[in-house]
């Protein structure tokens, strides 16, 4: 049997920072997951997505570096394009840090960029 996807894990700096941001976008993450090394939130669709202090990589990889730049995007699909335009706004007024305003592109997808609190681009999206 082929190894199948089953969780994406971001390393955070500040894990109640990343938190904040990731049940604000609207993961369902349990109360008092702050003091946590390890977090994860299991998505509706499936999805799991997990949250790991940088202290804890460091512990098992003690030569871990720091990244720069960024490798991998992750997108939040939305229910239209409406949604995104909402969804984009809300995470603004949170208080959150936006890249893109949403624009119409030209693969035929309402689109946006968010920054996570470690500088990760994290996408809204929906079909035009």
């Amino acid at each position: 049997m082929p190894a199948m996807p089953h969780t994406v894990d971001i390393v955070v700096a500040d894990m109640g920072r990343a938190l904040a941001f990731y049940r604000d976008l609207g993961l369902a993450i349990p109360d008092g997951a702050e003091s946590e090394v390890q977090v994860e939130a299991h998505a509706a669709n499936g999805w799991t997505f997990g949250f790991i202090a940088e202290v804890a990589v460091r512990q098992n990889d003690p030569d871990w570096p720091t990244p720069i730049g960024q490798r991998v995007t992750v997108a939040f699909r939305c229910d239209d394009a409406a949604d995104v335009d909402a969804v984009y706004a809300r995470m603004i007024a949170a208080g959150h840090d936006g890249r893109r305003a949403p624009w119409d592109s030209f693969w035929g997808q309402r689109y946006a960029f968010l920054s996570d609190p470690d500088g990760n681009r994290v996408d809204l999206f929906a079909p035009l």
